[in-house]
This record gives structure tokens, C-alpha cells and sequence, in this order.
């Protein structure tokens, strides 16, 4: 659906989630990701959940499969979406480690700043972030994002407290890179 030189953003399929599976249990993908503590996930009930949300019909939201070299690399979306505000939380994982450090996240944020900016009519977009994931933090930087506040010892991570870092990019601040194309 989304697509830069690298990286297609598309709509999940039954057959993404063994993958998902994968990545879900991953106990390093999921600290990096600075969710909540780590919790296993059956592929049973990634599988129910998907068949139950696929039963209403409708369109699949704003959450996306991330797509590099024809293989399910991570998903990412937006969600909390406020219509009166016209601003939604970023999300994005990148569940292959093959793929870390390379720019496929970056890439992947830029195509959904994109779809939020110019597609969604949306004024600001945020995130939350742990303040050690420094990977994160520079590929959200060069994708326009600023640290618009910060909660100190706010996450239980990994065995210590971490500061939770906001960040924050509003339309104005962000024209689109060069390398999104233009539809």
C-alpha cells in the first residue's frame, strides 16, 4: 500500500503471523521495543484474535505490516488517534534483528509520517520511547521527531528504572524527505 525504495508498509495477512509469533516472543525484540514487560504469546491466540477482528469487516486501521526483500521484517502504526486534535501515537517494531541498524525503521516511519501528514490530515503525530533505546532515538531524531518531554525512572525495564522520553513532530515542522515518493 505504502511504498519507498525499500520498504512496503501493507495490511497484515493470516499468513504474517507465525512471524509476528516469532517477533512477539523474542525477548530482545521486545525490550528494545520498550513495550510492557515481556509476555509469551501463542500462535493460537495471535491467530483468534486475528480471525475475531477480521470477522467484523471494515478496513484494518492504521496499522501496518513492514515489508523489506518480499519478508515480514516488523509492523508499525498509528493509534490514539484524536479527530478533534488531529494528532495519533506512533508505533513501529522492527521484530528481525537481520534488520536492526540499517535504516529499514527510519525508512518504515518516514512512509507513515507520510500517510499521517498528507494522507490522514492528521497536525501531530507523538510516541513514547525508553530513554536507552538509543537506536530508536536517533532514527525518530532524523525522521523530524523532538523530545518534548521526559518522565524520570518512569519504566521497569529489564531488571532497572529508565526515563520515558515523549517525542513529538508537528506537520509544520516536517516536509517529507526525498526519498518518499510522491504518488
Amino acid at each position: 500500500m505504502l511504498k519507498s525504495q525499500r520498504v512496503l508498509l501493507r495490511a497484515f495477512t493470516r499468513d504474517d503471523l507465525e512471524r509476528l509469533c516469532q517477533f512477539n516472543n523474542d525477548l530482545e525484540v521486545e525490550l528494545a521495543g520498550g513495550g510492557d514487560p515481556p509476555y509469551p504469546q501463542s500462535l493460537q491466540r495471535l491467530q483468534a484474535e486475528f480471525d475475531q477482528n477480521a470477522s467484523h469487516g471494515g478496513r484494518d486501521g492504521m496499522s501496518f505490516a513492514i515489508e523489506a526483500d518480499s519478508r515480514l521484517i516488523g509492523q508499525c502504526a498509528l493509534f490514539n488517534l484524536d479527530d478533534i486534535a488531529h494528532t495519533a501515537e506512533l508505533g513501529i517494531t522492527i521484530g528481525d534483528r537481520a534488520y536492526w541498524g540499517k535504516g529499514y525503521g527510519r525508512e518504515a516511519i518516514t512512509l507513515l509520517l507520510d500517510y499521517a501528514f498528507r494522507l490522514r490530515n492528521l497536525r501531530r503525530v507523538w510516541l513514547r520511547v525508553h530513554a536507552n533505546n538509543h537506536r530508536a532515538i536517533r532514527a525518530y531524531t532524523a525522521c523530524g521527531f523532538v523530545e518534548e518531554g521526559r518522565l524520570r525512572a518512569h519504566v521497569w525495564s529489564n531488571g532497572h528504572y529508565t526515563d520515558l522520553l515523549c517525542m513529538g513532530v508537528l506537520r509544520d515542522e516536517w516536509p517529507p524527505p526525498p526519498s518518499v515518493p510522491s504518488p
